[in-house]
C-alpha cells in the first residue's frame, strides 16, 4: 500500500522507513522541483535518524533538473534554514527535512518558500496534486550541490535583534537544556561568544533524543535550579520552552503576553497575530495596550501569512511557537528563548514577576489545558464537529457565541470559559483546546469532554 502524501499545518512527516522513505522523498522533491521551476534552493536537516542521508538525497534529485543546490554541512535549525530561503539571492526556497518535536522514529520534510515562512495551505495543495497526479515536465539539465554553513547569516540577524549589551550587563543565572536538539551549536555558541554565562545540559546531538520527546515541556525538562531559567527548543529548534526562577513552567501564552508589552513599551508598532488556540490573556493585553488583534487558524503558516499582510510587533501561538515583526515569517525557538532573557534583564526583573505582573495587569488569570481524544477516521471527526456546532449547551453552560476560524470554538455563558474543538494536523486526534478561570471548573469540563465523546464515539 502506497503512503497518501498529505502536508498537515507544517509538512508532510511519516515514520522513518514506513511512511516516510526514499520513494516519498522522490515523489515530494520532483513535485517540489515542478512547483520551483529554477533558482537556488537551500536544504538543511535536524538531528534524526539518516536526515542527512534524505537530504542528500533530495540535493542530488534538485541538481538533475538544473537547480543550484546549497545543502547544509552540517545539523541546523530550521529558522536558520527560513533565513537563509529569504536572504540568499536567487533563492526559490528551502526544504527543512525534520519532524519537529514528533517521535524519534518519525521524519518529514518542511518547503519554506523564499519569504522566509511556511508554505500557506494553496501552495501545499498544488504539491499535493502534482504528486497524486504525477504532472511533472521537468527536463534533465545539470545543476550543483554545494555544502554550506549558514550559521554566519543567521547569528548576524540575531546580533540585530537582541540587545545583548543589557543581558551582558545585566545577566540572568541561565539553564540551557539542549534536549539534543539541532539548537546546540547555535544557542550555546550565542551565549560563548557573548561571554554570558550559562550551564548546559543534554549538549550533544542524539537522533533518540535521550528517548524522550524532543519538546520543551515541562516533563522533558528535568535540569532546573533555585535562582534560575531554564530554557530549551525542540527537535528542529522552532519552538520554545522555559522554567522560571521557582522551577515552574511558564505557558507560551503568558510567555506571548509578557513579550507583547515588553515590546511595546520597547517602541514596537503593529498588531499582534495569534490563531484562534491562544489563550484569551493577550486579548485583554493587547486591548489595554490599544494594540489589534488578528486571529488565525491553528497552523504557523497562517500565522506567517498573516504577519506578511499586516504591520507586526509579535505573532505566536499555544505550542510555543513565536516570532516578531522584524523577524522572519517563521517560529524561530532560538530567539524567542534570547528575547525572553532580554526582558528580565533589561526589565531588571525575574521571570517569575514578569508573569505575576502581566496577570495583575490582565485583571483576570486563565488556565487551560487540552483533552486528545484518539480518533484515526477523518470523516467520523468532521461527523463529531457538525454535532457540537449543532448544541445550545455544552459542559452544562449556554453556548453564547461560535468560531469557525478552524474546527470550532466555543464561548460560554460565564464569558470566561472557550473550547475549541479541531483536528490535529500532524496525528489522528481530536483536540479539545479548553481555557476557563479555574482549576475546578477545568477538571470538570475535562470530564464532561470524555463522557461526551464516550456516549458520540
Amino acid at each position: 500500500m502506497q503512503t497518501e502524501i498529505k502536508f498537515g499545518t507544517d509538512g508532510f512527516r511519516g515514520i522513518i522507513g514506513k511512511d516516510f522513505n526514499f520513494d516519498t522523498v522522490k515523489k515530494i522533491t520532483l513535485a517540489l522541483a515542478q512547483y520551483m521551476q529554477t533558482g537556488t534552493v537551500i536544504i538543511g536537516y535536524d538531528p534524526r535518524l539518516d536526515a542527512d542521508k534524505y537530504a542528500k538525497y533530495s540535493s542530488e534529485i534538485l541538481a538533475m533538473y538544473g537547480f543550484d543546490v546549497l545543502l547544509s554541512e552540517c545539523i541546523v535549525p530550521t529558522p536558520v534554514i527560513a533565513l537563509a530561503a529569504r536572504n540568499i539571492k536567487n533563492s526559490s526556497g528551502a526544504l527543512m527535512f525534520t519532524a519537529s518535536h514528533n517521535p524519534s522514529n518519525y521524519l518529514g520534510i518542511k518547503f519554506i518558500p523564499n519569504y522566509g515562512g511556511p508554505a500557506t495551505k494553496e501552495i501545499t495543495t498544488e504539491i499535493e496534486n502534482l504528486i497524486k497526479n504525477k504532472t511533472f515536465t521537468l527536463e534533465e539539465k545539470e545543476g550543483v550541490v554545494l555544502k554550506k554553513d549558514f550559521s554566519k547569516m543567521y547569528f548576524e540577524e540575531i546580533d540585530k535583534l537582541i540587545d545583548f549589551d543589557s543581558i551582558k550587563n545585566n545577566p540572568p543565572k541561565i539553564i540551557y537544556d539542549g534536549l539534543f536538539s539541532a539548537s546546540i551549536g547555535y544557542f550555546d555558541k550565542i551565549l560563548k561568544e557573548k561571554n554570558i554565562e550559562f550551564e548546559a545540559f543534554n549538549n550533544c546531538y542524539d537522533p533518540d533524543f535521550g528517548g524522550f520527546l524532543p519538546e520543551p515541556k515541562p516533563e522533558f525538562l528535568k535540569h532546573t535550579k533555585q535562582g534560575h531559567i531554564t530554557v530549551a527548543n525542540d527537535g528542529d529548534a522552532d519552538r520554545y520552552g522555559v522554567i522560571d526562577e521557582n522551577g515552574e513552567y511558564v505557558s507560551p501564552n503568558i510567555i506571548l503576553a509578557i513579550l507583547l508589552k515588553y515590546l511595546k513599551e520597547k517602541g514596537m508598532e503593529g498588531a499582534v497575530v495569534k490563531t484562534v488556540g491562544v489563550s484569551s490573556l493577550i486579548d485583554v493585553v493587547a486591548e489595554k495596550l490599544n494594540i489589534e488583534t488578528i486571529e488565525t487558524p491553528v497552523g504557523f503558516k497562517w500565522i506567517s501569512e498573516a504577519m506578511r499582510l499586516n504591520k507586526t510587533i509579535i505573532g505566536g501561538e499555544d505550542s510555543g511557537g513565536l516570532t516578531t515583526g522584524n523577524h522572519i515569517p517563521e517560529k524561530d525557538g532560538i530567539y524567542a528563548n534570547l528575547l525572553i532573557i532580554e526582558a528580565i534583564s533589561k526589565t531588571n526583573k525575574p521571570l517569575y514577576q514578569l508573569k505575576n505582573e502581566i496577570i495583575d495587569f490582565a485583571g483576570v488569570e486563565f488556565v487551560q489545558d487540552r483533552v486528545d481524544i484518539k480518533l484515526d477516521d477523518d470523516i467520523k471527526k468532521e461527523q463529531i464537529i457538525a454535532r457540537i456546532d449543532n448544541e445550545e449547551n455544552f459542559a452544562n453552560q449556554k453556548i453564547i457565541q461560535k468560531n469557525k476560524t478552524d474546527g470550532i470554538k466555543l464561548y460560554l455563558e460565564d464569558n470566561l470559559t472557550k473550547i475549541l474543538i479541531r483536528k490535529s494536523g500532524t496525528e489522528p486526534l481530536l483536540r479539545f483546546y479548553v481555557e476557563t478561570d479555574k482549576n475546578s471548573k477545568l477538571a470538570s469540563i475535562k470530564e464532561f469532554i470524555k463522557g461526551y465523546m464516550f456516549i458520540v464515539k
